[in-house]
């Protein structure tokens, strides 16, 4: 993986968790559901550090 798909990785996963953390504060979701969404934005951002 090139810098620049490790960059991109790291941008998508930052953007999903503000997506997530907004969503949350407005009340559109609760705790739980927020953290599995994190998480799985955090398995996707390791995947991606792993095979760079």
């Amino acid at each position: 993986m090139s810098d620049d798909e490790l960059d991109e990785a790291v941008a998508k996963f930052l953007k999903g968790a503000e997506k997530a953390y907004s969503e949350y504060e407005k009340g559109y979701v609760d705790a739980d559901a927020t953290l599995d969404v994190l998480e799985t934005h955090l398995e996707e951002l390791r995947e991606a550090h792993e095979s760079a």
